[in-house]
């Protein structure tokens, strides 16, 4: 049984969401087989925060080139999650 470490892979620090942080937003890769509901409750797991809301996007992986073979990077899974008033992760 996968436990909320293993839906829940890691916090995306990047200026993007960053940004998104002043309105409770947070940005997570997650696994791909994992659910909004999976996510929403691994992140309240983890964090010990009230989740309002989560919205997931695949994003597709890159075309990579190296000399003539071409490759592609994985395709990876994105979750948006939305805390609720008066919660906050605390980044680090």
């Amino acid at each position: 049984m996968a436990n909320s470490y293993d839906k829940v892979k890691t916090l995306i620090r990047t200026e993007k969401g960053t940004a998104l942080g002043e309105e409770r937003k947070y940005l997570f890769q997650v696994d791909r087989r994992a659910t909004k509901i999976e996510v929403r409750k691994a992140v309240e797991d983890i964090y010990k925060v009230k989740v309002q809301d989560v919205h997931t996007c695949i994003v597709p992986g890159k075309k990579k080139r190296v000399r003539q073979i071409l490759g592609k990077t994985p395709d990876w899974k994105k979750a948006i999650v939305t805390l609720c008033e008066g919660h906050k992760i605390e980044v680090t």
